[in-house]
């Protein structure tokens, strides 16, 4: 169950490997920065990076000691989102189950969203 009640969740998977990523990087308080940006082949994409600062604006989620931020402007297009991580035998990747996304690209990194 999560740690704090927010507009999107983050799976104990995901929780799990952004615990993982930090402690790999030696970046104790760092968190998984999750954005939407212009780009890829349906319009927008999801973008994700280690940050060590939250900004006025960042809405931050826990959930097992990990925790990710995403800024007012992303929250937009995630509203109600679920950030999973999965490991199958073709890789092992971070997958946002985004119910705003009106069209995505086949490998899912990209999404398009009604206006």
């Amino acid at each position: 169950m999560p740690e704090t009640s927010a507009p999107i969740s983050l799976t104990e998977r995901a929780a799990r490997r952004i615990a993982q990523i930090v402690e790999a990087e030696k970046s104790p308080g760092a968190r998984l920065r999750v954005s939407v940006v212009g780009g890829g082949c349906s319009g927008f994409q999801y973008s994700f990076s280690l940050d060590d600062k939250v900004r006025d604006d960042d809405i931050v989620v826990e959930r097992d000691g990990a925790a990710m931020v995403i800024d007012n402007v992303s929250l937009m297009y995630l509203t109600n989102s679920e950030l999973d991580f999965i490991e199958e035998l073709a890789g092992s990747y971070f997958v946002m189950r985004n119910p705003n996304a009106t069209a995505s690209c086949g490998c899912g990194n990209s999404f398009a969203v009604a206006l």
